[in-house]
């Protein structure tokens, strides 16, 4: 990733793959916000930028609250003077283990999946834009999955939840391309995060691996240098896209 001193970033959901990319943003330049609905582990990670030397401060953030997307975007601005750049990444993660399939699935479980993996992301692009058209423009990249186009046999609401991300985008590119604003979505495979490696099976683990064409299952990082490419300079000739970072589990 080029140096990109002097630009502003939001990054919504610190964990895992955010966190990674709150890491690399920080190392090329970048003053970095970290929302997390836990507010502890954004504080956390924005100290570990400080401590290597970047700027970097974290705030308690639910994305399904208007709210708190409004005052993490705020506070952006008066931290650091404006916003250019946003990786929406927050996803709730346990109700998906009650994502069953589409006669079965209770409503709320639809409700609340929406609430953060979809909802939440209008609220960051609605937040998030004017701010960017202030600056000239700036780029947006949404963490979506592969769920939302391999036609699985369950969790129908995650994968309705990151189809509606894919529309998003494009929605967003289409309308404010030409202002300079760029949204693009990042859809990874299985990345094995610190939960994943304290809690996934070994069987899972295998079977995954053998789903892909390479030789490990993801990591973090791997997303993060995609979304980080895409927000950067080099980027500004990719809008509108959804890039598969899955080791080739996929292939479109």
């Amino acid at each position: 990733m080029t140096a990109c001193n002097g630009k502003v970033a939001i990054v919504a959901g610190g964990g895992g793959i955010g966190g990674a990319t709150a890491h690399r943003l920080a190392a090329s330049g970048v003053a970095v916000v970290i929302g997390d609905r836990d507010g502890a582990h954004a504080e956390a990670v924005a100290s570990t930028i400080v401590a290597q030397g970047g700027r970097a401060f974290g705030q308690a953030c639910d994305i399904s609250d208007e709210a708190d997307v409004n005052a993490l975007v705020d506070a952006a601005v008066s931290r650091y003077g404006g916003l250019d750049m946003m990786h929406v990444n927050a996803a709730d993660l346990q109700v998906i283990f009650q994502d069953s399939n589409a006669v079965d699935v209770d409503l709320e479980v639809f409700d609340r999946t929406l609430a953060v993996n979809l909802r939440g992301h209008l609220l960051c692009t609605r937040a998030a834009i004017p701010r960017m058209l202030e600056r000239g423009g700036g780029a947006i990249v949404y963490t979506s999955s592969s769920a939302a186009f391999i036609g699985e046999a369950e969790r129908p609401c995650y994968a309705m939840a990151k189809a509606g991300i894919h529309a998003l985008m494009r929605h967003v590119a289409s309308r404010w391309g030409k202002a300079g604003i760029r949204a693009n979505v990042v859809a990874p495979g299985l990345v094995l995060t610190e939960n994943n490696l304290k809690t996934m099976p070994e069987e899972f683990k295998v079977l995954a691996l053998k789903n892909t064409r390479s030789t490990r299952i993801g990591k973090p990082e791997d997303i993060a240098a995609m979304a980080c490419l895409l927000l950067s300079e080099d980027g500004t000739w990719i809008n509108g896209q959804v890039v598969s970072v899955d080791g080739g589990a996929t292939m479109r």
